[in-house]
């Protein structure tokens, strides 16, 4: 069938989470706007610390920012609609908005991934080449690094959604999920889904398992590493720089694999159960990683105790003031 957009779908319709008796419907959509809210002050919080205190500007929190980016863009891109179908019941997303959508999820996912691979770089380099790190990894180096990022995992995205966008959708615009993906659209459309299928698959497998190959490679380096430092404590300390960049890249990859190796070797889940194992695995990390940041990294969590600390005095000043 020719690419031409015969489509009589004008909308889309999220069903959110299909078995959600309407009863738990409020408590749903609060958690999820609790989830949000989250979110955006954890990672505000990152902000705010790196833009106050000069001395988190290295490249390892270069990075953290560019991630925090990544969580807040991608949590503003898929929870707002489905928070609003449960409040206001609005389901629905036009045609477009829902192709937008779609190239928002797969293009911060492809960010997500290549910014964990930077963090994997940092620590390998960190660790492994602890004479060169300086001179390789400079600020201004890993500012390009992330720039580049940015504009490398736009191509793939790019080009599923325009391959995507002109299918005939004629049947129809029920999509099983709270938000817009390759899969939940092209499933709807009324040909063969396989050309433009395989692509995706492809693309995905370059997004997601070119940045975990190295993240292993990578790790398997540092422990070999680490396990030639005769002092322990030494070995301890080393490790422990690594320990919440090793959390995070946990949080997005081993949900998405346990999903992957599933399907695999013919484990199928129930639609309801499939939602919400992808809502957890991509909503979870971005409100996590922060209280990751604060509580496992060392100059972070003194910044941060120095903020509150600083904010303590200030207002006992101010109550002495008032009392006298």
């Amino acid at each position: 069938m020719p690419e031409e957009n015969h489509s009589i779908v004008t909308e889309f319709f999220l069903t959110g989470f299909p078995g959600l008796h309407p009863e738990y419907q409020g408590l749903a959509s609060a958690v999820l706007f609790l989830v949000y809210s989250l979110t955006l002050i954890g990672n505000a919080t990152i902000f705010y610390l790196f833009a106050t205190d000069r001395s988190l500007h290295k490249p390892m929190y270069y990075i953290i920012l560019n991630l925090c980016t990544c969580d807040i863009l991608f949590s503003t891109t898929t929870l707002p609609k489905i928070i609003s179908k449960y409040w206001f019941e609005s389901g629905t997303i036009s045609f477009t908005a829902c192709f937008v959508q779609m190239y928002f999820v797969h293009y911060l996912g492809s960010v997500n991934s290549f910014i964990l691979f930077l963090m994997a770089l940092d620590r390998y380099l960190a660790i492994c080449h602890p004479l060169s790190y300086s001179l390789v990894l400079k600020n201004s180096t890993i500012c390009i690094l992330c720039i580049t990022v940015w504009v490398i995992a736009m191509t793939g995205p790019l080009t599923i959604v325009i391959r995507a966008y002109p299918l005939p959708y004629c049947a129809s615009n029920i999509i099983s999920h709270c938000y817009c993906d390759h899969i939940g659209i092209t499933t709807l459309a009324c040909t063969d889904r396989a050309p433009y299928a395989f692509p995706a698959f492809v693309f995905a497998m370059f997004a997601l398992m070119g940045p975990l190959a190295f993240i292993i490679f990578s790790y398997c380096s540092i422990i070999i590493a680490v396990l030639k430092i005769a002092n322990v404590q030494g070995r301890l300390k080393s490790l422990s720089t690594c320990s919440s960049q090793l959390i995070i890249i946990s949080l997005y990859y081993f949900p998405r694999c346990f999903v992957y190796v599933a399907s695999v070797f013919g484990i199928k889940f129930s639609t309801d159960v499939r939602i919400v194992i992808i809502m957890l695995y991509s909503l979870s990390p971005p409100m996590i990683n922060p209280f990751i940041y604060c509580l496992r990294t060392k100059d972070m969590r003194e910044s941060l105790k120095n903020k509150l600390n600083r904010r303590t005095i200030l207002q006992k000043a101010q109550v002495s003031a008032i009392g006298n």
